[in-house]
C-alpha cells in the first residue's frame, strides 16, 4: 500500500482510539428486562421494565505493520504503516486492563461508556502475520451519588432503631372531608349516647 492510499483511506469504525483494518461482523444486543411476579390465580404480573446495558460483539482484523512506500522498506527506519500484530494485541490488552470507559463507533451506531469485556485472539496458519480477534464490549451505566447530613446516633431518641433525619418539605394540615351521611350518623350516635 502506498502513501496516497493511506492518506485517503476512510475509517468509519473505532474502538476507543484503535482503528481496525477490517470488521468482519458486528452483533448488537439491546435488551429490555420485563419483571414478572407470580400471583395466586392467573398469569404472572408485570409492574415495570428496565433497559439492560448494551452489548456489542465485533469480529475484527488488524493488518501487520508494513512500509509506507511500495518501492522501499521504511519500517527499518521507524516509519511503518501500522503497528505489528503483537503491538496491537498489547494495545487491546491495555485498553481492557485500564477499565476506563471509552466510545465505540460502528457502522450502525455510536456507543458511549463501553468496556472491553472479552478478547479472543485466534492465530493459525492463515492469521500468523495479522491479528484476528473477537471483541466483546459492554456498556457501563454510570450513575452519580449524593451525600446527606444525618444526626448522630447519640442525638436520636432510640439510637439504632431511629431513622435518619429526612427533609420532607413543608406540611400543611388539611381538614378531613366528611359527607352529609357521616355527619348525620355522628349526630345520631352522640344523641343516643347522651340519652343514657
Amino acid at each position: 500500500m502506498d502513501i496516497l492510499s493511506t492518506l485517503f483511506r476512510q475509517q468509519s469504525r473505532k474502538i476507543g482510539i484503535i482503528v481496525p483494518s477490517v470488521v468482519v461482523s458486528e452483533k448488537h444486543t439491546d435488551t429490555l428486562e420485563i419483571t414478572e411476579h407470580p400471583v395466586e390465580v392467573g398469569a404472572a404480573i408485570t409492574d415495570h421494565a428496565y433497559k439492560k446495558p448494551a452489548e456489542l460483539v465485533m469480529e475484527v482484523g488488524f493488518s501487520g505493520g508494513g512500509s509506507l512506500l511500495d518501492f522501499t522498506n521504511t519500517s527499518s527506519i521507524g516509519l511503518s504503516l501500522r503497528l505489528s500484530p503483537r503491538e496491537t494485541y498489547q494495545q487491546l490488552l491495555d485498553l481492557q486492563s485500564l477499565r476506563v470507559p471509552f466510545d465505540v463507533i460502528t457502522g450502525k451506531r455510536l456507543y458511549s461508556n463501553m468496556l472491553l469485556k472479552g478478547l479472543e485472539v485466534t492465530t493459525d496458519r492463515t492469521t500468523e502475520n495479522v491479528l484476528s480477534a473477537v471483541l466483546t464490549l459492554r456498556e457501563v451505566i454510570i450513575t452519580s451519588t449524593t451525600t446527606k447530613q444525618v444526626a448522630d446516633k447519640k442525638d436520636m431518641a432510640l439510637g439504632v432503631t431511629t431513622s435518619a433525619v429526612q427533609n420532607s418539605g413543608v406540611k400543611t394540615p388539611v381538614p378531613q372531608n366528611s359527607s352529609m351521611y357521616s355527619s348525620a350518623w355522628q349526630g345520631v350516635k352522640s344523641s343516643l349516647s347522651l340519652g343514657k
